[in-house]
């Protein structure tokens, strides 16, 4: 029996959450009613969804003692296994099933921690209103971390009825000249122009993750995707509230059947540990890089770098030019910070392992 079709037998109820053959190849031995998606997280309980619908869980106990860290707990969107008894609307998680892709990023704060966004995303979908809010350098970082994590990246340009079509043929002229290939639609929530090439691109099972600042529009915006499908949204989470707000993340089944996830507005996207996404964000960099003299060459004075030529050339802009080294500073400095903290972890759970076998010895 070919897999595609051992997975249409065992998890065709789990498709329409977003299971897939990827999935399939990695948890085939577990039963389909072992499994189910996190469209919540309030605090320490979970929302999942599964074949029979919406219900509660928790972290079992050997779970919370074999993952200190808070980027190894479930997220939304993650896919889990848990114990749940026949006719019961609760389960206990036991484990994490690998992520596909991922979005995080630096929390907030001096300390280098990891904060999972999402999970498990297939079209991360940077919001940016073409009013006040848009801001090319910080496209760029989040393109990073979208690249980072595996997704496709999604360029939405909201309130468009707030500026002429000057100025939105300006930004888009600017997005493209900085090298950046992710498709864009641009779109107004109330003169309606754009929203219809948007649902185009929501396709079913197939799960997307909207990020950006808070008041570019993403919950308006939301709330008229879900239209009169309102109720369907509470069967996924069943979290109990109405219309749609972004109080925390949630993942949302529209009627189509594409599954979105929304994103309360995010003030500080710090990048976290992403020197590759670096490099595939900045793509066209890479591109002229290839034609460098030297092939280590750091594009920051060498002889024959063909990255220079363009810089002076006019080809490639300044700004872009070095929000790229300011992006890799940064991406590699929290990927040290990361790995140094990591290690005192480690040295102080010896050293705390060793005290208590002195103790015992005594």
């Amino acid at each position: 029996m070919r897999l595609a079709d051992k997975m249409n037998n065992r998890h065709s109820d789990l498709a329409a959450l977003g299971w897939s053959e990827w999935f399939e190849q990695r948890a085939a031995c577990e039963p389909p009613d072992t499994i189910a998606r996190v469209a919540a997280v309030d605090r320490d309980q979970l929302w999942l969804a599964d074949q029979t619908g919406p219900f509660q869980a928790k972290l079992s106990g050997g779970y919370r003692h074999r993952h200190q860290l808070a980027h190894e707990w479930p997220c939304v969107g993650d896919w889990v296994q848990l114990e749940k008894q026949a006719g019961s609307n609760f389960g206990v998680v036991h484990a994490l099933l690998e992520r596909r892709t991922s979005l995080r990023r630096k929390a907030a704060g001096k300390g280098v921690v990891y904060q999972m966004i999402a999970a498990n995303v297939d079209c991360v979908v940077i919001v940016q209103s073409c009013q006040f809010d848009f801001n090319l350098k910080r496209l760029e970082r989040y393109l990073v971390m979208v690249m980072e994590g595996g997704a496709e990246p999604l360029i939405l340009l909201t309130k468009t009825d707030l500026v002429t079509p000057a100025a939105l043929a300006a930004q888009r002229a600017e997005i493209q000249a900085a090298g950046l290939t992710a498709p864009i639609v641009a779109l107004s929530s109330v003169t309606q122009d754009g929203v219809a090439e948007l649902k185009r691109r929501l396709l079913p099972g197939r799960t997307y993750c909207f990020v950006g600042s808070s008041g570019v529009g993403k919950s308006t915006l939301i709330n008229q995707l879900i239209g009169r499908e309102e109720l369907e949204t509470q069967a996924v989470s069943e979290t109990g509230e109405g219309r749609h707000t972004t109080v925390r993340r949630e993942l949302i089944r529209l009627a189509g059947g594409a599954l979105v996830i929304d994103n309360p507005g995010m003030r500080e996207f710090g990048v976290a540990g992403a020197a590759d996404g670096v490099e595939r964000g900045f793509a066209d960099l890479a591109t002229l890089a290839s034609g460098c003299h030297y092939r280590d060459c750091g594009h920051t004075g060498e002889p024959g770098c063909a990255v220079l030529e363009a810089l002076n050339s006019g080809e490639l802009s300044r700004e872009h030019y070095e929000n790229y080294f300011k992006l890799k500073e940064e991406a590699e400095f929290h990927q040290m910070s990361y790995v140094e903290k990591r290690k005192q972890d480690r040295d102080f759970g010896r050293f705390i392992k060793s005290v208590k076998k002195d103790l015992r010895d005594d």
